[in-house]
């Protein structure tokens, strides 16, 4: 019995919630897919939607790896060390994203949760690989910590997108589609 045995069970709820939001994100981009998207809309879904999807598929990859049958933590924490690598470079370049599209002002809210956040996730989850082989139980429950993170900034910034598309974007739809002579 390895030490990652006892936490089949937790990987198991937290990638099968994060297999399901990837699907509902699909489905909400499907139902919003008439809605005309303009060059400054697209930068804007490069920044605050893509993201989510790529956090829901780390969580989901990450409780892959940590159920398959391993022989120790040694080879799994490389590999969740090389996801905390390659997601601090994508949140680097997802702020930059952020500071590029011009059609939404980020606010602190936004910076906090497709930047800070996961980058502290995505850190925690490089360092522990780091720390593995010397204390094995503790850097387990980070990796944990650190999945969960993107599961609820995944869950957040999914809500805060179908609020805009619902209230702010379909707003400003109904206005431009009124203000059309017939």
């Amino acid at each position: 019995m390895t030490s990652l045995d006892r936490w089949e069970n937790f990987y198991i709820i937290v990638g099968s919630s994060a297999g399901a939001l990837i699907g509902l994100q699909f489905v909400v981009i499907t139902l919003l897919a008439d809605r005309p998207i303009a060059g400054a809309d697209a930068q804007a879904t490069n920044a605050f939607s893509t993201p989510g999807i790529i956090h829901f598929g780390a969580v989901l990859f990450l409780s892959a790896i940590v159920c398959a049958p391993w022989d120790g933590i040694g080879v799994v924490s490389i590999v969740w060390g090389l996801m905390g690598l390659f997601g601090m470079i994508y949140t680097v370049v997802i702020g930059r994203r952020m500071r590029a599209q011009t059609a939404y002002q980020p606010v602190f809210e936004d910076w906090l949760f497709h930047v800070l956040l996961p980058l502290a996730a995505y850190a925690a989850m490089g360092v522990s690989a780091c720390l593995a082989g010397l204390h094995g139980r503790a850097v387990l429950f980070i990796v944990a910590a650190a999945s969960l993170l993107l599961l609820f900034i995944g869950i957040h910034n999914a809500w805060d997108i179908a609020t805009y598309h619902a209230f702010v974007a379909g707003r400003k739809n109904r206005k431009s589609n009124q203000t059309k002579p017939e």
